[in-house]
């Protein structure tokens, strides 16, 4: 089966493919005579969407292309197991996105069932109108108001609003639009086969554009991303990353590959705090997510210069392995900075192993080369799995990442600020470790 696993995810992660399908898609369209569409889904309620649609309705107005807008529900509980915490860290992501590129401020509101409907109702007869993105944006800004009723009177009183069955037929029907899609997020723009979450994914979509027509201009859409700048000198006092993190996660390679050189780079003392995936703690990931995942990570990993995409899902007793030699090499006996070293030089070499090298990790065959490239010896490995200590030391870490109001990962926390959930936020760690070590901040409003 490993033998499988590789080639059907080499074959998917591949560019030779990716390139074949966006060449099929581009022919269909220059054959029936069909403008540039995109599909756009929004939910009243998804912070992001606000945040997102400026960017998209430039990109749209500057490359011709036309967009269908589909109003959506919430993810269902499977695509999103924990909606409460994702709800309130969205809310919270999504307000510092907004200060952080110049956008207006967003409202830190809770939206109740009812307020959410009536911002489908509203939305759904502003979908008519000569301008819906701008309404759309209005509409979800007000149902995050921080008096949403009010401010829902206002834009109902310019948009009008249908009653509860249109409304639910459109609501419906954007879901099955989504799904039959393959995606399962609302703020997600979907173009001829592909998927771009968010405004952190537009500037794929825009690189895609900008290739088909030629377009030279200033780029749109921000790349939010860590900076090359000197390194700050050696301080008294080293700020703290904790890094959570799960071997079962393609998204912890991209962050392990890169989060060591930042931690040096600010003098900053690194901590592995490592978890079951959620999978492996009861909580279901839907076929879809795996593959969004998957192609995702594909392309934030290309861009760093990391490899991805021959894998072997090490879930199950590939994890509990690897976890069990990961806790021996964070706890060794040459200080707490070397032990981490030598964990984060065990974590991304397990990392690479799964999904980029499509290494079996549930046999000695697999994890005793993988740990020697780390420097960790079979004796070293072997007290390891004989060591069953790691459960505990994974159940307190995830106790932690939960009181940080996160519950996936890859996931930090510099000193006692709040926490950052996803590999795309290495760069606001980094807007955390300068505020700790009292450097001036990074505009990156043109980044």
């Amino acid at each position: 089966m490993s033998a499988i696993h590789r080639l059907v995810t080499t074959a998917l992660t591949s560019n030779a493919l990716r390139d074949v399908q966006r060449a099929r898609h581009r022919l269909a369209r220059r054959m029936r005579g069909g403008a540039m569409t995109a599909d756009f889904f929004f939910q009243v309620d998804d912070p992001y969407g606000p945040v997102a649609l400026p960017f998209l309705a430039a990109l749209a107005e500057r490359h011709g292309l036309t967009l269908r807008l589909h109003l959506v529900p919430a993810p269902d509980a499977a695509a999103a197991p924990e909606i409460n915490r994702l709800e309130d860290y969205g809310r919270r992501d999504a307000r510092m996105l907004a200060t952080t590129l110049g956008l207006e401020p967003m409202g830190s509101g809770h939206p109740n069932p009812a307020q959410i409907a009536r911002a489908q109702a509203i939305a759904g007869a502003a979908l008519g109108n000569d301008r819906p993105v701008d309404a759309l944006i209005a509409i979800a800004r007000a149902c995050l108001a921080d008096n949403a009723d009010a401010a829902l009177d206002a834009v109902a009183q310019q948009h009008g609003s249908l009653n509860e069955t249109s409304t639910a037929a459109l609501v419906n029907a954007g879901a099955a639009t989504r799904q039959k899609l393959g995606h399962y997020l609302g703020a997600t723009t979907h173009f001829e086969g592909e998927f771009y979450w968010g405004v952190d994914r537009l500037h794929y979509l825009e690189a895609r554009l900008r290739a088909e027509d030629g377009t030279t201009d200033a780029a749109i859409c921000p790349i939010l991303d860590l900076r090359t700048l000197p390194a700050p000198e050696p301080r008294a006092t080293r700020p703290r990353i904790d890094f959570y993190l799960s071997f079962r996660s393609p998204y912890t390679l991209v962050a392990a590959e890169r989060i060591g050189a930042l931690a040096d780079a600010y003098g900053a003392n690194l901590r592995l705090k490592f978890v079951l995936p959620m999978v492996m703690r009861g909580l279901p990931v839907p076929g879809a997510k795996r593959m969004y995942i998957t192609r995702d990570t594909k392309r934030e990993a290309a861009r760093a210069g990391i490899g991805f995409g021959k894998i072997v899902d090490p879930v199950g007793l590939g994890v509990e392995r690897g976890l069990a030699v990961l806790h021996h090499a964070i706890n060794r006996q040459n200080g707490p900075d070397t032990g981490h070293a030598s964990g984060l030089a065990f974590a991304q070499s397990f990392l690479r192993a799964a999904f980029a090298d499509g290494i079996d990790m549930t046999s000695d065959a697999g994890l005793l080369p993988v740990a020697a490239r780390a420097g960790i010896d079979a004796a070293a490995v072997h007290a390891a799995l004989a060591d069953p200590s790691w459960q505990t030391v994974a159940e307190a870490n995830r106790t932690d990442l939960f009181a940080l109001g996160l519950w996936g990962v890859p996931s930090f926390q510099v000193d006692d600020r709040p926490g950052w959930w996803g590999q795309d936020r290495l760069w606001r760690v980094e807007d955390d470790l300068r505020d700790a070590l009292g450097l001036s901040a990074i505009d990156r409003k043109m980044a």
